[in-house]
C-alpha cells in the first residue's frame, strides 16, 4: 500500500472494556463516514482511520491529522470541513486546535 499524504485519526472511544467514551457518544463514528466521503469527493490523498481512546474526552470528538501532528477537539461536520479546506491549501487548520504539536 502506498502511504497517503495525510492521515486523519478519529477517536473511536475504544478502551479495554469496549467503546464507551465521550467521542463515540458525541458522534465520532458518523464523523468517520463524513470524513471518508469528503476526502473522496475532494480528491484528497488522505486516509481516515478510527483509533482507540485518545484520552482527551473533555474535548471530543477528537481528530488528529498527520503529518502535521495537529490535534482538533469538538469536531463536527463544520469543523471537519475547515480541517479539510486547510489540507487542500497545504496547511493545518488553526481553528479548534488542542495544544501545539
Amino acid at each position: 500500500m502506498r502511504r497517503p499524504a495525510h492521515h486523519l485519526l478519529v477517536c473511536g472511544s475504544f478502551r479495554g472494556a469496549g467503546a464507551k467514551g465521550v467521542c463515540l457518544q458525541k458522534g465520532s463514528h458518523g464523523l468517520v463516514a463524513y470524513l471518508e466521503a469528503e476526502v473522496a469527493d475532494r480528491g484528497l490523498d488522505a486516509l481516515v482511520s478510527t483509533t482507540g481512546c485518545l484520552k482527551a474526552c473533555d474535548r471530543g470528538p477528537v481528530v488528529v491529522v498527520y503529518p502535521h501532528g495537529a490535534w482538533y477537539g469538538g469536531v463536527d461536520e463544520g469543523v471537519a470541513d475547515e480541517i479539510l479546506d486547510a489540507l487542500e491549501e497545504g496547511r493545518a487548520s488553526g481553528a479548534h486546535r488542542i495544544g501545539e504539536p
